[in-house]
């Protein structure tokens, strides 16, 4: 039986009651952490829980390292160190007025229309539009990869290991060419990704060439791919909640309350991975060293362990702070605070296209390593 866009959440619900660390024999055999506390742990324990070896289930890293989350610390930390004063709070605020502004064309194009696909028609575009602000990147070059990227979704999205690899190349050549531009004609440190991994040095040493495209190139597939599959399941609860819509566009200031929410509800991954350099125990199975682990985000932040009604979606958890739609520790995703905006704007956005919407036919789930909706049919209602 193929997955419905609620299916996955039922599932884990019974195997965190039943069998909290499971293993499948899938794609070569992993393991995988159902429970909020096991999968916080090994993504904490950086230091016995490695993500260089795989860091997704299944493995999808045809051509090459690519940091910071193909890299242990200490060297994953140059990079990051590159990329954080790029993606913090302060100078991502300054990317509101380019968010909204795409979000408005795209959303007032598919409201023109009546109906659309959510995913293909906004959510998988508008986050590369945003990047390639964010990257500098010329127009015809924002194109490009917005054709490449939605490609190599629905490749990984099918299973298609012939044209992922052929995707995840045309996404390498992209990186290559910006660090190359770059190299030849560098632009401020502080306001471009390329120029500051060019401009970075450890001990004195620049950084490998190969681990700067690696970057960004690691750094185009998930700043593109997340945010499209959590506005869809975004727009799926809210256009079976007409209740909730309503309130939120009658109170806009909770729209970054329930953005936290939706997170908590539709984190976008349940196939990250680590794995573990030694023996280890959970819940009282032992996992051999070297076999990949599935830190499943997805079932972590449903625990009702954790988080009461987990299901339910809820404006006042006293426990956000839990959540850990971002992940823990090393390797927490250093473009959160860029996400969350993206999402933030998106949802006010889609409140406020028009006076209502609806689902239009059912949503298409999404496969491993990411959870949420790949296709969301919804219909607006016409102002009167």
């Amino acid at each position: 039986m193929s997955e419905t866009f609620d299916s996955p959440y039922r599932e884990y619900a019974r195997l965190r009651a039943g069998c909290p660390v499971a293993h499948s024999d899938a794609w070569g055999g992993f393991w995988a952490l159902f429970k909020h506390a096991d999968v916080s742990r090994a993504a904490s324990d950086w230091q016995t829980f490695i993500t260089s070896q795989q860091n997704v289930v299944p493995k999808v890293a045809f051509t090459g390292r690519r940091p910071p989350l193909h890299l242990d610390p200490p060297e994953h930390t140059p990079y990051r160190r590159a990329l954080a004063p790029l993606l913090s709070e302060k100078r991502i605020a300054r990317l509101e007025p380019v968010i909204r502004a795409i979000s408005r064309r795209l959303l007032g194009a598919i409201v023109a229309r009546g109906a659309g696909d959510i995913c293909a028609d906004f959510s998988c575009h508008m986050p590369v539009a945003v990047f390639g602000h964010w990257m500098n990147l010329a127009d015809p070059a924002v194109e490009e990869l917005a054709a490449i990227g939605r490609r190599y979704n629905i490749a990984v999205q099918s299973d298609d290991v012939e044209a992922t690899k052929r995707e995840s190349v045309r996404l390498y050549e992209i990186a290559r060419d910006i660090v190359v531009s770059r190299g030849v004609d560098p632009l401020p440190v502080e306001s471009d990704a390329a120029s500051a991994l060019l401009a970075a040095r450890v001990d004195g040493e620049p950084l490998p060439q190969d681990m700067i495209i690696g970057t960004i190139r690691q750094v185009l597939v998930v700043g593109l791919i997340a945010p499209s599959v959590v506005i869809g399941a975004i727009a799926v609860h809210l256009g079976r909640d007409r209740a909730l819509q309503d309130r939120l566009r009658a109170e806009p200031g909770l729209i970054p309350a329930a953005v936290d929410e939706f997170l908590r509800l539709y984190t976008p991954y349940r196939g990250f991975a680590r794995t573990a350099q030694c023996d280890v125990t959970f819940q009282d199975r032992t996992i051999p060293a070297g076999e990949p682990i599935a830190l499943v985000y997805a079932s972590a932040n449903r625990d009702e362990d954790v988080f009461p009604e987990p299901d339910t979606f809820q404006l006042d958890r006293s426990n956000m702070s839990d959540s850990l739609a971002f992940g823990r520790g090393p390797h927490m995703c250093v473009g959160a605070a860029l996400g969350r905006l993206e999402l933030i704007v998106a949802t006010e956005e889609l409140l406020a296209a028009a006076p209502g919407f609806g689902l239009d036919g059912e949503p298409t789930q999404t496969r491993f390593p990411e959870i949420g909706a790949l296709r969301a049919p919804i219909r607006f209602e016409v102002a009167r």
